[in-house]
């Protein structure tokens, strides 16, 4: 049995969570005063980067002594360069509850390939058990597991008096979530997340204790030169004022700003996170009167504000193998792409069959509102196609 298609269809159907929506009202237009054609080391080039780091530490209010570095290849770069630089002092613990903390467990142990490491996992959907955690060792982990909807609901796990660095991945967080940068020494995001700028560049955030680490410790691996922010085994101070470790995307840099200037004209952060709240609330809302499908989170308190990844528990798609589930789901994403509804909504490739809805700040409640008959609809219309047996 199918249903009508609904009659309202969302302005803007950018549903990706990365690279994630542009801001409201973006257009190319906002980049006319790119740097092009400029040596991003000339004053005007290092002073629109300056600008960069200034409005992210405004923003996302980090502490004075804390610094902030554009480092290379996104969220992933500036994580790796933390890894790479900084662990290998202490025992570490990892903890992965998704596909994103898995590649950082593989890194660690694969490639860093540390001896004295503790690997705290949870199957999609949960956490791990916090009150495991030791503090005295260094601690690797993502603050919004992307693939899986869930993160940490605060940092009271963490100690105050902690021995080691705590290392966060906090790209899908950023900007939508209270990080608690008195607990975090490390925190990384990317600037196609949260505010959905363009890809490449990435954040890292250090704080003095992490300083500390890198003038103190000098990894047993060589390190390539991306990865470099010590000279003479002290910090490399210009990283954290914009004389990045390799040429940026200047095209780039201006459409960061823009995002961060237009963050802060509706009001910072608090506007930000209530924007995203409310996108969430409105998939929540939708999804405890609709039977077909919940929360990949099994603790709402631990549901994300801006991955919100849906678990379909019908009973005709619950009886289908892995696989036909994950065909199920994608039916779904191709008939929401073929009306321009909605882009990208398929989960993640290592995630649970389940359907993705970015919720971060630069989407509209009124899109997701109209999106959410959308997916009631394409999900009719998948189980009508499934074999009568099924």
């Amino acid at each position: 049995m199918t249903t009508a298609k609904p009659g309202v269809r969302p302005v803007i159907p950018h549903f990706s969570s990365g690279p994630c929506a542009k801001r409201p009202g973006w257009s190319l237009q906002a980049l006319t005063d790119a740097l092009l054609a400029r040596s991003h080391r000339s004053k005007p080039g290092k002073a629109k980067l300056k600008r960069a780091i200034d409005l992210t530490r405004e923003l996302l209010d980090v502490p004075a002594d804390y610094r902030i570095g554009i480092v290379p290849a996104s969220d992933t770069g500036a994580v790796e360069l933390a890894l790479w630089s900084l662990l290998g002092a202490r025992p570490v613990t990892m903890l992965a509850w998704e596909s994103f903390g898995e590649g950082w467990v593989t890194d660690v142990e694969k490639q860093l390939k540390l001896k004295d490491v503790t690997v705290l996992k949870a199957p999609y959907g949960e956490l791990p058990d916090l009150s495991k955690v030791d503090c005295d060792t260094d601690v690797v982990f993502t603050w919004n597991g992307t693939t899986s909807g869930v993160r940490v609901p605060d940092g009271d796990w963490i100690a105050v008096d902690r021995k080691g660095l705590t290392i966060c991945d906090a790209t899908s967080a950023a900007f939508a979530q209270p990080l608690d940068f008195a607990k975090l020494d490390v925190v990384t995001f990317s600037w196609q997340k949260a505010l959905g700028g363009e890809g490449a560049h990435g954040m890292l955030i250090l704080s003095p204790r992490a300083v500390e680490r890198l003038e103190s410790y000098k990894p047993a691996w060589p390190l390539p030169k991306i990865f470099r922010i010590t000279k003479g085994g002290k910090i490399n101070e210009g990283v954290f004022v914009g004389e990045t470790l390799n040429t940026p995307s200047m095209l780039c840099v201006e459409d960061y700003l823009d995002t961060l200037t237009w963050a802060k004209s509706i009001g910072g952060l608090k506007a930000l996170r209530a924007r995203a709240d409310a996108n969430a609330k409105a998939v929540a809302d939708w999804a405890a009167r609709t039977p077909w499908v919940t929360n990949l989170a099994a603790v709402p308190a631990t549901a994300s504000n801006t991955s919100v990844c849906l678990r379909l528990v019908d009973p005709a798609v619950m009886r289908l193998p892995a696989d036909g589930q994950v065909a199920f789901v994608k039916s779904m994403e191709a008939m929401l792409d073929r009306e321009g509804v909605a882009y990208d909504v398929a989960n993640h490739r290592d995630a649970p069959a389940s359907l993705r809805i970015w919720c971060g700040c630069t989407v509209e409640t009124r899109d997701v509102e109209a999106l959410l008959p959308w997916l009631d609809w394409a999900f009719a219309e998948a189980k009508a196609a499934l074999p009568k047996a099924a």
